[in-house]
């Protein structure tokens, strides 16, 4: 992404309406309509071309046609599968560009503090660190357009950044104690994103790969991690899915042949139309065939992530920890139209090895499909395991004759209730208001040298949150608007403090710096770290 916002990532109910409806895709684009029109089809077509001409010539009022077209996609598109889309044109770009992994801009992560736009890093070798943009530079104007004090969002920074590579655009900025605004012309290129969030040893036998999406670069990227950790001794993994919404299918699959020796089924898809009946089998030599592995997974894990822990557990490869994943085992064809808009048009369930289909039922509608999360916590799946509920009907055996079952996501082997230990109202509004990652910002831009000497293996062991910095905090959540409550900072306090020191890292360290301080918060992942020796005798049953 060419501009990439970093919204504070607490892991609490509110924010797990996660963003799956992209759904998995075949690798490429698709132009044209397929088989020919029936009798049935122009008859529809010509009913509502009938329809638009009469509204056109006689309704009372001026209306827009192609506003019309656009809702009436939309409401058809609804009667189907919750995850058939259209994507307008004006959409379609910025979607594309996601799943493509890069964008074209100017290349910096950013937030939004109190209604201005804070440059959090200008991303290393792209056109703002070039030009002399500095962590921490209030973004005032953008082609003398006032941005700051006008309630901007996520959309408008990106519509007024992003744009084509060579294209040029002015961004003035405030800068700390600097009494004069600077101007700086910045010329836009293509900026990569990366899929792969982190990748560090654990220690000096495990460790740890997390990947966020599943774009066209993530099988490279992964790889590039694979062959790092192993250069450093790595002799275990955890490969952290969890969160991970999906992506291209053909990526998941490559990943999945990393582990899996000889030629096992992978996934398996089938259609209506008989081209879309197709076998993935491993078969390539992978870098991880025969070592322990554990994969994390949680109700946020969708799609292809499902694909890869589907096979891994199928195969008996691995230790699938964590809590039942998303449910979804649909397959998307984009097919791009005439004006430059999309269709995102399910062509195939996929299933996994043992012939399972992990897709959960959609027949009540897309409000509930996406509501079953909460319906999770609802039921006490979230906190105790055997709330989960399987269909006997659709069990199934893995490869070594362990049981699993079809109907609903991946059912993990080793089940991790969520971890409310700790948590507030308070610290919710620390994280929704943007508090902790804005002081954050401030300590590491202030502190940079001192920090960046001091070395991450020594900040981990030994920095400390002080009592001084806490006020801080609450000072400048205070002018967010977020009263102080004394009983429910006592109670999150220690979350608190690891949460500040994991942002701070991040300003200093990037993702490497924030994820081993943040992983320790993470029940799935403290859990994971002492099953290895149950992730061995799965693989040698």
């Amino acid at each position: 992404m060419s501009i990439k916002n970093t919204p504070s990532q607490v892991r609490l109910p509110f924010l797990l309406a996660i963003a799956v409806a992209a759904g998995i895709f075949i690798g490429a684009n698709v132009i044209g309509g397929g088989k020919d029109e029936s009798a049935d089809s122009r008859k529809s077509a010509f009913k509502f071309r009938e329809i638009l001409n009469y509204i056109n010539s006689n309704y009372v009022d001026e209306v827009d046609q192609n506003k019309l077209v656009e809702n009436a996609i939309t409401s058809m598109l609804k009667e189907l599968d919750p995850h058939t889309v259209y994507i307008p044109a004006e959409e379609q770009e910025l979607s594309h560009a996601q799943l493509q992994g890069n964008f074209e801009g100017i290349g910096i992560e950013y937030n939004i503090f109190r209604d201005t736009i804070y440059v959090v890093a200008p991303l290393s070798g792209g056109p703002s660190e070039e030009v002399g943009l500095l962590t921490g530079d209030k973004i005032i104007k953008v082609n003398d357009e006032l941005v700051a004090g006008i309630g901007i969002q996520n959309r408008g920074v990106l519509d007024r950044l992003r744009g084509p590579k060579g294209s040029v655009v002015t961004v003035t900025v405030l800068r700390k104690n600097t009494k004069d605004l600077l101007s700086f012309e910045i010329t836009r290129d293509q900026i990569p994103q990366f899929s792969v969030d982190a990748d560090y040893m654990i220690n000096e036998e495990v460790g740890y790969i997390k990947i966020n999406r599943f774009t066209s670069t993530t099988y490279n990227e992964f790889k590039v991690s694979l062959d790092k950790l192993l250069a450093q001794g790595m002799t275990k993994l955890v490969l952290d899915l969890t969160g991970n919404p999906g992506g291209y299918m053909d990526r998941a699959i490559r990943m999945a042949d990393e582990f899996l020796p000889g030629d096992p089924m992978i996934v398996f898809t089938k259609g209506k139309e008989y081209r879309y009946n197709q076998e993935h089998r491993a078969g390539e030599l992978g870098a991880f065939e025969k070592q322990p592995l554990i994969v994390l997974i949680d109700e946020g894990s969708a799609s292809a992530s499902e694909i890869v822990s589907g096979a891994i557990q199928d195969n008996d490869r691995g230790l699938i920890v964590g809590r039942r994943s998303f449910g979804k085992g649909l397959v998307q064809m984009p097919i791009e139209l005439s004006d430059g808009s999309e269709l995102r048009l399910t062509i195939s369930r996929y299933y996994t090895p043992s012939g399972r289909s992990i897709q959960k039922s959609y027949e009540q509608g897309t409000d509930d499909y996406y509501g079953d999360i909460y319906g999770r916590f609802e039921s006490g799946e979230m906190y105790h395991g055997d709330s989960i509920h399987v269909i006997d009907s659709l069990k199934f055996s893995t490869v070594k004759g362990r049981v699993v079952y079809g109907g609903g996501g991946i059912v993990p082997d080793v089940y991790v209730a969520l971890d409310t230990v700790g948590s507030s109202s308070y610290l919710n509004k620390l994280f929704t208001s943007n508090s902790i990652r804005e002081y954050a910002l401030k300590y590491s831009d202030e502190n940079k040298e001192k920090l960046t000497k001091m070395g991450f293996d020594t900040y981990f062991s030994s920095f400390d949150v002080t009592k001084p910095m806490l006020n801080e905090l609450i000072s400048i959540a205070k002018s967010n608007k977020i009263a102080f409550d004394q009983k429910q900072f006592e109670h999150s306090e220690s979350l608190i403090k690891t949460y500040v020191k994991a942002q701070i890292a991040r300003g200093i360290w990037n993702n490497n710096g924030f994820y081993p301080i943040w992983n320790q918060t993470n029940e799935i992942y403290r859990e994971a770290l002492g099953m290895f020796d149950k992730a061995k005798e799965i693989q040698s049953m």
